[in-house]
């Protein structure tokens, strides 16, 4: 079944949108390279925070209740534990933020088990997902496959959002995320893959090319899954961006949608080919 060509975005919306992304790539490929681990937990936090805090405004306007202060205090703490202890120091922020969410729902008769969930969940699909950038980071080779983690988003992002725009006639969830298309997809998994080929020639990495396409092939599905949960976030709570902090991509939420769930898939995947 097809549909009519999805209406182009403006020359000035791509070049707005392009911008952004490349200040905020410069961000993270600087502190990837000359700030090790410890430096990307500090823009990894900075992000997390913002885009966490965006997530909590969204589900308040749903009429939910979290405690920010314990959510956010666990967002910036995670990076830093990923930094300094490991998958380790994120199982300890992750059991703090979960003790200390319950005792809040214990002392106060007036939350609700549904505010309580949120909290915890709010810093999970956020902090803890993105804090796997860093445990990439951590890996041996982890400046290569760190850098190709952020280049790979970037590039699903980038060309997905081109051609799903200018060729784009079947939509893939257009209850969810109109403007998302199958041509986009399609786009999007290609040069992802072909980020993650690269590095198989250009870093070594001990893994091999079947395993790196294997990478890139599940980023690229994780990024769409990011991007559609989050649209499904906005459209029930009846808005257009998270926010609008960040010039052409609205929120930090928008973003970093599909970095989320592709930092935690990523660093599962490189494990799992044998990267240490």
């Amino acid at each position: 079944m097809t549909d009519q060509p999805m209406k182009p975005r403006t020359l000035k919306d791509f070049w707005l949108r392009l911008a952004t992304a490349l200040a905020i790539g410069v961000a993270f490929l600087g502190s990837i390279v000359f700030g090790g681990s410890l430096g990307l937990a500090v823009v990894v936090a900075f992000v997390a925070v913002a885009a966490a805090a965006e997530f909590y405004s969204i589900l308040r306007r749903e009429r939910r209740l979290p405690n920010e202060l314990f959510g956010l205090a666990a967002v910036a703490a995670m990076p830093f534990a990923a930094s300094l202890y490991g998958p380790y120091g994120l199982t300890i922020v992750m059991s703090a933020l979960v003790i200390a969410s319950l005792l809040w729902h214990i002392t106060f008769p007036q939350v609700r088990a549904a505010d309580t969930a949120v909290t915890v969940f709010g810093a999970v699909y956020v902090g803890f997902t993105l804090a796997h950038l860093v445990l990439i980071r951590e890996l041996d080779a982890g400046t290569e496959l760190a850098i190709a983690t952020v280049a790979a988003v970037w590039a699903n992002d980038t060309f997905a959002y081109v051609i799903g725009s200018s060729l784009g006639r079947h939509r893939m969830a257009p209850h969810i995320s109109p403007k998302k298309s199958w041509e986009g997809f399609i786009a999007g998994t290609l040069f992802t893959t072909l980020v993650w080929v690269a590095v198989y020639y250009v870093a070594d990495t001990g893994l091999s090319l079947a395993w790196l396409i294997t990478v890139g092939l599940a980023a690229s599905c994780a990024a769409v899954v990011g991007d559609l949960a989050e649209s499904r976030l906005k459209r029930e709570a009846l808005m257009k961006d998270s926010s609008g902090w960040l010039p052409g991509h609205g929120g930090f939420l928008d973003r970093f949608d599909s970095m989320i769930l592709v930092s935690i898939v990523t660093y599962h995947m490189l494990v799992l080919a044998g990267a240490r």
